[in-house]
């Protein structure tokens, strides 16, 4: 029976796009900076029967550089996304893995809550509109959850684990983790680990707005994600990806790379409650946080900040602002936590993804992004949540949550290194 080594996990590459920035260095420019992504829906056409007009679009994506006008008709802008993230964390590493070391000890795991649904709507229009026979061969390799994954895995000659997960706004975290664990126990060395989601559709949209799920503030769509605030009223859907090169220890210090921080927690939970509900007490939240934080041997007092789930539902937030104060006690109101969906909404599957760059950079840079919008915090909401500017913080220890529909929770740990 083989031992588990649980050898070290370190972060030495970002990759992003997100609604306010094409690069990881441009999107926590723009959190430093307190810049909302939202704005009016262009996607595609509405009237006033849409009660929701405004969402967190990446407007004049282009992914030329990383994949030929030609393949991108064979690939859904869920995958494009993820393609072009990874491909700048990759660059960000300075690890050549396409090209070095053994493909089968680099893996990929690339999380998505809903995956080509775009493909998905476009096929069925065309299916209805035109016949059978008219439907693309490209609709199945378009619209898997995995296509993701794949692409990147072929992207980068990943011959280890390559897989997704689909556990809704939960998949990032899930990914990272799954990563983490994969390079801890020796089965690789290095994985490319994020998320992407592009679901900005008129169904996608049309159906959390059904649910009463999403903000209806459309005359003001840059104040509309309000974290906390008391006159908060749903989150704002969004779309983008994050990409991280996870590394063990060992070969990333032997190859001479920059390390942004070490992941050495992960708690994955489930609330058995509600299929879209959170559980109102965070219980499930609550013990994410918990695990994570034994699994990466710290202690609650070591922790500095916490990038929050936060998507500004009343539900959600009252969860997990509750979670964290029975976890950590007296220790809640000298940590900071701020959601920095206040500026790119919600992104669901990417966004655990995306949210790892400010967690990181907190531990990197000693700057903490802020919560914006806050401007009267909910009864009880007595926390440093970080409102409206940046604050300066040498930060040991961060958490990076992410709850999703079906009851997923998942805490990941960074540590500096």
């Amino acid at each position: 029976m083989r031992t588990v080594t649980h050898r070290r996990v370190v972060v030495t590459g970002i990759g992003c796009v997100s609604n306010i920035g094409n690069s990881g260095p441009a999107t926590w420019a723009a959190m430093k900076a307190g810049r909302s992504g939202i704005s009016p829906l262009r996607t595609f056409p509405q009237n006033e029967d849409w009660t929701v007009r405004f969402a967190g679009e990446i407007h004049d994506f282009d992914p030329s550089h990383v994949v030929d006008g030609r393949e991108q008709k064979r690939i859904d802008r869920v995958a494009l996304f993820a393609m072009v993230a990874a491909h700048e964390a990759v660059l960000d590493s300075g690890y050549d893995i396409k090209n070095s070391g053994d493909p089968y000890r680099h893996g990929t795991i690339i999380g998505s809550g809903i995956g080509g649904v775009l493909t998905m709507e476009d096929g069925h229009t065309k299916l209805l509109q035109t016949g059978p026979r008219r439907v693309s061969p490209f609709v199945v390799p378009r619209l898997m959850v995995n296509a993701a994954a794949g692409n990147v895995s072929i992207q980068f000659n990943l011959r280890g684990p390559s897989t997704s997960v689909a556990s809704a706004c939960a998949s990032s975290g899930h990914a990272m983790g799954m990563a983490m664990q994969i390079i801890q126990r020796g089965d690789c060395d290095v994985m490319v680990a994020g998320g992407a989601e592009a679901a900005i559709t008129p169904l996608t949209l049309s159906a959390f707005a059904s649910m009463k799920a999403l903000s209806t503030r459309n005359d003001d769509p840059t104040r509309a994600s309000r974290p906390f605030d008391k006159d908060r009223d749903g989150f704002v859907l969004s779309e983008g990806s994050a990409v991280v090169i996870l590394e063990e220890l060992e070969h990333a210090k032997k190859r001479g790379a920059r390390i942004y921080a070490e992941l050495v927690g992960y708690g994955a939970t489930g609330d058995a409650y509600h299929i879209a509900a959170p559980d109102e007490q965070g219980s499930g939240a609550f013990k994410a946080m918990e695990v994570a934080l034994r699994d990466a041997e710290v202690n609650a007092t070591d922790v500095g900040y916490i990038n929050a789930h936060g998507t500004s539902t009343p539900l959600g937030d009252k969860a997990e602002v509750g979670a964290v104060k029975r976890l950590f006690g007296a220790h809640a109101h000298k940590l900071a936590m701020s959601s920095t969906k206040s500026m790119t909404g919600h992104a669901l599957g990417a966004a655990g993804g995306i949210e790892t760059i400010p967690t990181i950079m907190s531990i990197y840079e000693g700057v903490l992004a802020p919560t914006i919008n806050l401007d009267n915090p909910d009864e009880g909401f007595d926390l440093n949540f970080v409102p409206n500017t940046p604050q300066e913080a040498k930060v040991n220890v961060a958490l990076n949550n992410t709850f999703g529909f079906g009851g997923h929770n998942v805490s990941l740990v960074f540590k500096r290194i």
